[in-house]
């Protein structure tokens, strides 16, 4: 595994660590795929319940390592470039878009470009008081390559999306945070214990609920209210008749904490 991407996993969270900060995480390929895979990993571990991203240093990423990507990537073509996206960068939405684990992002500095985009996908985002977020892709003459007007829109709008991705300008976390970016922002000093603690809230939570409340929110983001509802009712009736549901009620009625399997 890649230095460039640190992973670890306790009490079943497991911590995908971007690990470039004198190059403010900005990623290359290899780092792509390392990344890529340590999220293949989460997907078929049975010990990890919730994944969390942060950055190493004082950025959460500034996206695509310019030398390495824009610079070098001249000498190629379009066909080439786009391959760049479609058997690297894509890989993580794709993945993300398949697990159903809570995936949660702590940014902890400047999000830009494909960076902002890669903590778009995921479920949660929290930010420290000094994170900053733009889609800087305009600046290079470029579009969202890596998913931002996929994502975007769907959080803020689509005239607010369209702002970002005209002009470029950064937002601050506070803002990020009123627009509906970031679930919250942190004192910096907190971030990193608040977004760990409410994995492991997750990650200690029924997790059969958990992931099929994930997939019921992402059908009903492409179908009909019909369909839905028909999938949300049969989630329900196999949850229903779960041990972990079985428990809850108990613990309920009996006035203690679930434990659940």
């Amino acid at each position: 595994m890649s230095d460039d991407i640190l992973f670890d996993v306790v009490s079943r969270v497991a911590t995908i660590t971007l690990n470039r900060p004198k190059r403010r995480n900005a990623f290359t390929l290899a780092m792509i795929d390392s990344w890529a895979d340590r999220l293949e990993e989460c997907a078929a571990r049975k010990d990890v319940h919730a994944v969390l991203v942060t950055g190493s240093g004082k950025a959460f990423c500034s996206g695509g390592d310019i030398d390495e990507l824009m610079k070098q990537g001249q000498e190629s073509g379009p066909q080439e470039r786009k391959e760049e996206l479609t058997n690297h960068v894509h890989r993580i939405p794709r993945l993300l878009d398949q697990i159903d684990k809570p995936i949660i992002a702590a940014i902890n500095g400047a999000a830009t470009g494909a960076g902002m985009d890669l903590a778009l996908m995921c479920d949660l985002r929290y930010a420290g008081k000094s994170a900053k977020f733009a889609e800087t892709y305009v600046k290079l003459a470029l579009m969202p390559g890596a998913g931002g007007a996929h994502f975007l829109p769907r959080l803020v709008g689509r005239a607010r999306a369209l702002e970002m991705l005209w002009t470029g300008d950064f937002i601050d976390a506070a803002e990020a945070e009123r627009i509906g970016l970031v679930n919250k922002t942190l004192p910096d000093d907190a971030l990193m214990a608040h977004a760990h603690g409410i994995a492991e809230r997750l990650a200690d939570g029924p997790k059969q609920s958990i992931r099929a409340i994930k997939r019921a929110v992402r059908a009903g983001e492409n179908c009909d209210i019909s369909a839905s509802l028909d999938i949300s009712s049969s989630g329900y009736g196999i949850l229903a008749m779960d041990a972990d549901h079985f428990e809850a009620v108990d613990a309920f009625l009996e006035k203690r904490p679930p434990k659940f399997k």
